[in-house]
């Protein structure tokens, strides 16, 4: 007589399951977000799970072999693994993948097998593992598959009966942690990890693959009234990093982060290391951290305008906008601008504009530094992410980027927002500002404005539109080295220039391209020259504002700032230091003005 041969998993199946589970975090990221309560309450659990999710989807195709695929959604996962409760769970399948056997196919043993010593990896990863989270309902599902790794012919059974086991953990973890009793609510993590399963175990009932195309907008409702809860936040900076071919070891790592904050943890090896942090100084410790590794990826976070965002948002319509915006802190904090950072780069060393590295250390290096920096635009994942957050709690947002023609920023940011729109059936407007810099900041402040007025949202993107029109920026360029070491002007020909003498100005034109406006001798001449060309155009128009920029160069900006007054006949909004993106070019010592124009 035949043995009868073990039903198995194979990498296809894994497959289709991961996305139906993921499918379901994706759907219900607007819940897991309104019950987020630990370890800070910022309203972000949902987001950061479902961008870990996404990570996977969008970055595996299926395989044959279990322990292949099961490989690769791991590593997806590590990659793109976001928040506290995403590097949790991409550790988890970390170390399913690390106590996997290699093999095309497994039995349900060997995978309950593999979960369970998997939960090591877990706890071993975060530096205060505390019970009635995430940790606590991955361990009693685990305890629960062991405990029938002998079903060996009802795997799919077993999978579906340990839904009890998971409800049962999930309900009591108010019971084990303190937080969660006061809130009324159940954590959010463990509620996020409990989603995932249920939408394997429906997979299991139906093995309908066309049911697995994502259909967001259902379960996604969005309640203005939620309790207003003002929690102190002792570390405003969620902070995480991909750190490659560490030197040091991962405790020696997790002491390291333990000195600059909490909820620290770190998944992974050592070849491929992602960890997790709240501080409130991630440029004094990425600076720290540069020693120990290769940094290949940072992400920062500002849990206060997470905050703000869940509980105190002035207005309905969320304002975004790219680190080249130049606007002073206050107005930004002020009006609740989310400000994503361009990636810069010194060789080797990755930096957030103006998050990992300010202005002053940014033109430090700019002088010293053997390299020219580069610059790299923001990924869709990016901004997906943060739409993806925005979502949750605004019924609109509206995005203003860097001219179009120097990056492929704005570009991501509309894939994005468009993903977003379909997943949540929210309307997001991303506008090609076709400047930067102060220009750029003009019309940020100018959009938030019109938020403030309650303006109704297609009136306010179409009367930024033509507000773009009407934006200028005029930079006066000291010397010409910087703009040879990064290639804007040819090698022979900025020598020339330089002996010359040469300063030149430059300007953006309508389609958002550089321009050079004009070249004098002297940077006063320069400047002259702007200011003759703004009195110029202001005939017969009035300035609704504009700002004076500067590339560490704070006399030269307040002496520009005394000749505007009174030519223009007010104050400006600011001085502020110049977007590093546009003072790498432009070189220390540049000085800049932009304007905005009221319509006519």
């Amino acid at each position: 007589m035949n043995k009868i041969e073990a039903p198995h998993i194979n990498g296809k199946f894994l497959y289709y399951a991961f996305l139906a589970g993921g499918n379901q975090i994706l759907k219900n990221q607007v819940e897991l977000n309104r019950i987020n309560v630990f370890p800070v309450n910022d309203k972000d659990t949902g987001s950061n799970l479902a961008s870990t999710i996404r990570s996977v989807i969008d970055n595996i195709k299926p395989q044959k072999s279990y322990k292949t695929m099961l490989k690769d959604i791991a590593e997806a996962s590590l990659l793109g693994a976001r928040g506290n409760s995403g590097v949790i769970f991409a550790q988890f399948l970390h170390g399913i993948s690390r106590e996997t056997i290699n093999k095309s196919k497994i039995t349900f043993p060997e995978f309950a097998e593999s979960v369970k010593r998997s939960i090591p990896y877990i706890y071993e990863a975060i530096a205060h593992p505390v019970e009635g989270t995430m940790l606590t309902v991955i361990k009693e599902w685990s305890d629960f598959l062991s405990s029938k790794k002998e079903a060996i012919y009802h795997f799919e059974n077993t999978i579906i009966d340990s839904l009890l086991v998971l409800e049962k953990s999930l309900a009591e973890t108010p019971l084990k942690l303190k937080k969660l009793s006061k809130s009324g609510f159940v954590d959010a993590g463990a509620k996020g990890f409990v989603i995932f399963i249920k939408g394997i175990i429906e997979f299991i009932r139906n093995k309908n693959i066309r049911d697995l195309v994502v259909d967001s907008g259902e379960n996604i409702t969005l309640i203005h009234s939620e309790e207003l809860i003002d929690e102190e936040i002792h570390y405003r900076f969620c902070t995480e990093a991909i750190i490659r071919n560490t030197k040091i070891s991962k405790k020696e790592l997790q002491n390291i982060l333990n000195k600059s904050g909490d909820s620290s943890v770190v998944a992974g090896s050592e070849n491929l290391c992602r960890i997790h942090v709240h501080t409130n100084q991630p440029a004094s410790l990425f600076h720290h951290l540069k020693d120990f590794g290769t940094i290949t990826y940072q992400k920062v976070d500002d849990m206060v305008r997470q905050q703000e965002t869940a509980f105190k948002r002035k207005w309905n319509i969320a304002l975004v906008t790219d680190s080249t915006c130049d606007l002073p802190q206050e107005l930004i904090d002020l009006y609740q601008i989310n400000v994503v950072p361009i990636n810069l780069n010194f060789g080797d060393n990755h930096y957030l504009d103006k998050v990992t590295i300010q202005p002053e250390q940014f033109y430090e290096l700019l002088e010293t530094h053997p390299e020219f920096p580069k610059t790299a635009q923001i990924n869709e994942q990016v901004f997906t992410n943060l739409y993806s957050h925005l979502a949750s709690h605004y019924d609109a947002i509206i995005a203003l980027h860097l001219t179009s023609q120097f990056s492929g920023t704005y570009t991501n940011s509309v894939k994005a927002g468009r993903r977003i729109a379909q997943e949540f059936k929210k309307p997001v407007h991303v506008i090609d500002s076709k400047n930067l810099s102060g220009a750029l900041g003009l019309l940020v402040l100018k959009t938030a404005f019109y938020i403030k007025q309650a303006r109704p949202l297609e009136s306010i993107v179409k009367s930024i539109e033509n507000d773009v029109i009407h934006s200028k920026i005029f930079v006066s360029v000291r010397n010409l080295k910087f703009m040879i070491k990064g290639g804007r002007v040819s090698k022979p020909k900025g020598l020339l220039a330089s002996a010359l003498g040469l300063n030149p100005v430059i300007s953006m034109d309508a389609n958002g391209k550089s321009l050079l406006f004009g070249k004098t001798f002297s940077q006063k001449a320069s400047l002259n020259k702007i200011y003759t060309h703004i009195e110029k155009i202001s005939r017969g128009k009035t300035v609704w504002n504009y700002i004076i920029l500067h590339a560490n160069h704070v006399n030269g900006a307040m002496e520009a700032k005394e000749k505007l007054k009174q030519l223009i006949g007010k104050e400006p909004v600011s001085v502020v230091n110049i977007s590093p993106v546009i003072g790498m070019h432009a070189g220390t010592g540049a000085i800049a003005v932009s304007l905005l124009f009221n319509q006519n």
